[in-house]
């Protein structure tokens, strides 16, 4: 596949960027399929070639969510689940990781509304389905809370892949604060003694 294909041209592995989103409440399977499953199957793949002990050299995982992973949205809640489901996963198997000691850091980056064609979907019925009716709330959302150009994406991306002190964490991107970090209380279970 793809990851040995990478390897055998450049000889190892240091960066997957999960990016997978669609916006479809109607076909709301795939939606999950597209959105959670292949994030987690590329992570699943990212971890056995990259991670120490296997061959690997150690790198960083990124996947990307969405602040709808941070908070209800009653206009996408399938859409909403499987972004709420990317951070639980990776925030899980990032502790996972270090306690195994496979030197792989997995990050979360949870973007607010990005410039990219994904925003053209809430005018699509066939993908709103029920929910099409809010698509104006939506509209003013975006108003209020700003499009960011997909540039200010590609620095969070740049900041979690040199900063090696990240792992486990949940970078926001918004029109109005930029880059930050979700605040989380202590994790437990976080030592790697058994």
């Amino acid at each position: 596949g793809a990851f040995k294909k990478v390897i055998e041209h450049f000889g190892r592995l240091d960066i997957v960027v999960n990016n997978a989103g669609v916006n479809n409440e109607k076909d709301w399977e795939s939606t999950i399929q597209i959105n959670l499953t292949s994030v987690i199957r590329g992570t699943y793949l990212g971890l056995e070639y990259m991670r120490k002990g296997n061959g690997g050299d150690g790198g960083v995982i990124i996947n990307i969510s969405s602040l709808a992973g941070l908070m209800p949205a009653a206009f996408q809640p399938v859409y909403c689940a499987t972004k709420h489901g990317v951070i639980g996963f990776t925030r899980s198997i990032a502790l996972a990781a270090s306690m195994e000691n496979y030197g792989v850091r997995l990050n979360t980056i949870c973007p607010g509304f990005v410039n990219t064609p994904i925003l053209q979907s809430i005018d699509k019925e066939e993908n709103m389905g029920q929910y099409y009716s809010y698509k104006d709330e939506i509209k003013n959302m975006m108003q209020f809370y700003g499009v960011m150009d997909p540039s200010i994406i590609a620095e969070g991306l740049i900041t979690i892949i040199e900063d090696d002190t990240l792992n486990g964490e949940v970078m926001k991107i918004t029109a109005s604060q930029g880059i930050h970090f979700q605040q989380y209380g202590q994790t437990p279970f976080t030592s790697s003694k058994r």
